[in-house]
């Protein structure tokens, strides 16, 4: 019971882990190098929060958010076409706790930008495509169907690279 809540009070620093299905079953894209590497920003109390992301293999990512702290989360994560744009597809696998997910509603997507030392981060906004998507068909087209509304996209999180 315990590491469940654990798991859950981390998932909430992320606005709640959304979807219980995956975009991708089988990562097929290669990394995109740009975004390796320790990233910073300040959270609402202004303290400073680390996300870190390494290269897991040629395809995945390992993602420590918030990184170095006793409720970091940890992801594996891997990049997919949908709706034209390049998403992360992120997999929560765990906290510093040594919580691990006791449901299936594990999976988050976001989508990126990198801009010299700044790394824009936008979560898919379940408001618009709603979590209880039972197949990966089904959250595609919902990502489709909504992809000219302007808060397809929760509010952007934006790091800077440390170096």
């Amino acid at each position: 019971m315990m590491k469940k809540l654990l798991f859950m009070i981390a998932c909430g620093l992320l606005v709640g882990c959304d979807y219980t299905v995956p975009l991708v079953k089988t990562p097929e894209m290669a990394l995109d190098s740009g975004i390796i590497g320790l990233w910073q920003k300040s959270d609402k109390a202004g303290q400073a929060e680390s996300l870190l992301i390494l290269p897991l293999n040629t395809n995945e990512y390992l993602i420590a958010f918030p990184a170095g702290s006793t409720n970091a989360m940890y992801a594996r994560a891997c990049l997919c076409r949908n709706a034209g744009k390049t998403l992360a597809q992120l997999t929560w696998i765990g906290t510093a706790q040594g919580g691990i997910p006791e449901d299936n509603r594990v999976f988050q997507f976001a989508s990126y930008s990198l801009m010299g030392d700044l790394l824009t981060i936008n979560l898919l906004n379940t408001d618009l495509v709603k979590r209880d998507a039972k197949t990966s068909a089904d959250l595609a087209k919902a990502i489709v169907a909504n992809k000219a509304n302007p808060n397809l996209y929760r509010d952007a999180m934006v790091f800077k690279k440390i170096k």
